[in-house]
């Protein structure tokens, strides 16, 4: 094939691939959410509301156990991020609140700190190594796709982040929950933690788990 025709074939696929793209895709909630999101809502009946979220201004309710409360701005509440990428969170954090780690599986997150400091790291895979950095208004800190990672409230008073994702679902896995807040067998939850009989009922007790 010459360079000529080379050049045309690549052409022509280009211009299929851009006649393809769509403006936006917002996401159609009363259908379910499939592996590559939602599908789209009919362009008729799409609204400006569709593109506005106002949650992330309303603080979060602190009164639980880890003294800390996520609002999120994902697909199934922003229906106007579907397919885009990106999502949005807002991050409270009482005295003494915690993040406990966690993962998010479908994509990596950038914290931004508006008030207070926030003790913040993650654990890579590759030879476990900690990165961990306190947090002062006006910082950020990245958390790559997918990686355990924490974050607490460093200072007295409360604390408080918006952070976003490169996915409008990015998931989220809290490896205590995951361990403790669920049916897990104590005796291979024990076996795979080393932790002893007493202090897995103790964790299991606490967060509700059972087995």
């Amino acid at each position: 094939m010459s360079i000529l025709q080379t050049f045309i074939l690549f052409s022509i696929l280009l211009s299929a691939s851009h006649a393809a793209v769509q403006d936006f895709c917002v996401a159609d909630l009363s259908a379910p959410e499939g592996p590559a999101g939602y599908s789209c809502k009919k362009v008729s009946a799409v609204t400006v509301n569709d593109f506005v979220f106002s949650g992330l201004g309303v603080a979060g309710n602190t009164s639980n156990l880890i003294k800390a409360a996520v609002t999120t701005a994902f697909a199934n509440q922003f229906p106007g991020l579907n397919g885009l990428g990106i999502s949005l969170a807002r991050l409270d954090l009482a005295p003494g609140g915690v993040i406990p780690l966690h993962t998010h599986p479908g994509g990596s997150e950038v914290l931004f700190v508006i008030q207070g400091s926030i003790s913040a790291g993650f654990i890579s895979s590759s030879a476990n190594t900690v990165y961990l950095k306190t947090l002062n208004k006006g910082d950020s800190m990245i958390f790559p796709q997918g990686l355990l990672h924490f974050q607490l409230n460093a200072g007295k008073g409360p604390a408080l982040a918006i952070v976003s994702f490169s996915s409008p679902s990015p998931g989220l896995q809290i490896l205590d929950f995951a361990l403790f807040a669920n049916n897990f067998p104590s005796e291979l939850v024990e076996a795979t933690t080393f932790l002893d009989d007493a202090q897995v009922k103790k964790l299991k007790g606490v967060l509700g788990g059972t087995g």
